[in-house]
């Protein structure tokens, strides 16, 4: 028996491309952030039950975005 899921555009009509070349987790691991190939970054909120749900989309860098760091407070 096949079971079909369907598939699901967070960005609108068509999801962007985003090739993850960093991922950073946030001290409190409700935060996931990565960097792509294309030069975005993306903001995903982790529940406690371990979904992923889409947050923010930033754009402008113009290289890959190939490592993330935290900043100290």
């Amino acid at each position: 028996m096949k079971t079909s899921v369907p598939a699901v555009a967070v960005w609108g009509r068509t999801a962007p491309s985003h090739s993850i070349t960093a991922i950073l987790i946030t001290d409190d691991q409700q935060t996931i952030v990565t960097g792509s190939q294309e030069g975005q970054i993306c903001l995903w909120d982790l529940s406690s039950d371990l979904k992923v749900s889409s947050r923010e989309i930033l754009f402008g860098h113009t290289a890959s975005v190939t490592c993330l760091a935290k900043a100290r407070e």
